[in-house]
């Protein structure tokens, strides 16, 4: 599943729009964050292709963000 996501994207990070030819500097990111929810987890349509850079960093920045606002 992860390489049909690759594909899908074209190998480019949805986040920074950079082009990867290395795929294992790409990551099949979870748009909602699956929480164990196997549904969400295998659920094609809530993948995107991250560079590893963006997955990371912004990414985790940004889900950091979503946990702290949901805990207020």
């Amino acid at each position: 599943m992860r390489m049909a996501v690759l594909i899908r994207d074209r190998f480019t990070c949805r986040m920074c729009g950079a082009v990867e030819g290395d795929t294992s500097k790409l990551v099949a990111d979870h748009v909602i964050p699956h929480r164990g929810r196997e549904r969400m987890f295998w659920d094609e349509d809530n993948l995107q292709c991250l560079c590893r850079a963006c997955h990371d960093s912004a990414k985790q920045r940004v889900e950091q963000a979503q946990v702290r606002r949901a805990v207020r």
